[in-house]
């Protein structure tokens, strides 16, 4: 797996990364910290004895000894920081508070209206609420959105769901706010969350596909977000295939989306009497899940095309596992009983063994994700997190510099154990 930290950015990211690592996987030793990190175990002391001097984290119990001296664990303190996500839609937001580590403090969504001229204005106050609710230091606040974002440091969207041509998202909530904000795709949000936080964990290379309003990827390669230049990278409802299907939102016809989307599946399912004229997605879930034939057929027709453009995307990018998650998840099982058959048929017979992990649904992923950004910067050694991601790693060294704070509160490891 390549380094986490290259090297001319180990000197500076060091300290950073061991709290985000200890965030990210809970109570570690130094010597478990030198080898994730891929840095000598002399600068891991050097630097942890800094930081519990400066009450960012904490020696906790002794690891159990397989042999030889029981190694210290050294655990994050509560204080340390924590973050803001949000996830926007054309009709809500979505916003979250986490600990450094991924815990939950709040979720709460608003009603939120995309296309009115207001729509940024109205965001900066949702998020400017939520930095005055936090308690403790803020590293930053990320933003997801579904749609094409220039970069992560930058932050100009163009998403049409949400009626979006070139807003400037990033640069009018950083002047509004007065503390770094990462904007991303909402796909590649969930990618990151699932690199520190999920599946993606155990395999620095994946595909991370969601299904729901949307078809979308994130794709990870060593451990890394691959955005493309543009920042459009992943865009997999939009593989056509067909020449002449229906017209997609994009513009194009024959897309994926256009036929496994939650709005095609709806269209089909009212097209040939499953719901009624205004039924909706829930209604054809309920209708196969009481056993309508024609309804699973929707899903399964749906699980085939997203199968076989599935095995191209595996055969381009290689990776080491898909995960599927999104909205749509809970109606997976009636999706797989075309999505299995398809997907291993067109894979190549040195892959067809590639497994696939369906991932547990809740609505708060999504701002999860977003929040991820701000919390798997200090591990940006790409420089995809530009000036916003140096800003995150300056909120933490001011953390570390302090002097003279009140006694420090325990980490959730030590008050559990």
């Amino acid at each position: 797996m390549a380094s986490l930290l290259s090297s001319q950015a180990r000197g500076n990211l060091l300290p950073s990364a061991v709290i985000a690592l200890l965030g990210r996987q809970g109570p570690t030793s130094r010597a478990d910290i030198a080898r994730v990190l891929d840095v000598s175990p002399a600068s891991v002391t050097e630097v942890t004895k800094r930081l519990i001097r400066r009450q960012l984290i904490v020696e906790l119990e002794s690891a159990p000894s397989t042999g030889g001296r029981p190694a210290r664990l050294l655990g994050l303190v509560d204080s340390a920081g924590g973050a803001i996500g949000a996830k926007v839609a054309a009709d809500h937001v979505a916003v979250i508070d986490v600990d450094l580590d991924g815990t939950v403090r709040s979720s709460v969504s608003y009603e939120f209206d995309s296309t009115v001229p207001t729509a940024i204005d109205r965001l900066a106050r949702l998020l400017g609420a939520a930095r005055e609710a936090h308690a403790g230091p803020l590293l930053g606040i990320g933003v997801g959105v579904p749609g094409s974002v220039d970069s992560q440091a930058s932050g100009v969207v163009d998403a049409p769901t949400l009626g979006w041509s070139r807003v400037g998202v990033g640069p009018a909530l950083r002047a509004a706010l007065a503390v770094p904000v990462l904007v991303e795709n909402d796909v590649n949000t969930l990618a990151v969350a699932e690199r520190f936080y999920g599946t993606a964990r155990e395999y620095p290379s994946a595909l991370v596909i969601t299904i729901g309003r949307g078809i979308g990827a994130g794709i990870l390669v060593d451990g890394a977000l691959y955005r493309g230049p543009a920042g459009g990278a992943g865009e997999i409802g939009h593989v056509p295939v067909s020449d002449d299907g229906p017209l997609c939102a994009c513009g194009s016809v024959g897309c994926l989306e256009a036929y496994a989307g939650d709005d095609a599946l709806v269209r089909e399912a009212r097209e040939h009497g499953i719901v009624p004229p205004d039924g909706d997605g829930r209604a054809l879930l309920r209708a196969a899940d009481e056993g309508d034939v024609r309804a699973r057929g929707v899903y399964a027709r749906a699980g085939h095309l997203l199968g076989r453009v599935i095995a191209g995307v595996v055969h381009t990018v290689d990776p080491e596992v898909v995960i599927l998650l999104g909205e749509g998840v809970p109606a997976w099982p009636f999706w797989n009983d075309g999505f299995e058959p398809s997907l291993r048929r067109h894979l190549m017979p040195s892959r067809r063994a590639l497994p696939v992990v369906v991932e547990p649904w809740a609505d708060d992923k999504w701002a999860l994700g977003a929040a991820s950004l701000v919390l798997s910067s200090p591990f940006d050694s790409t420089g995809a997190t530009g000036d916003q991601g140096r800003l995150v790693r300056v909120q933490l060294a001011a953390r570390d510099r302090r002097e003279g704070e009140e006694p420090a509160s325990t980490s959730k490891s030590a008050r559990s154990a």
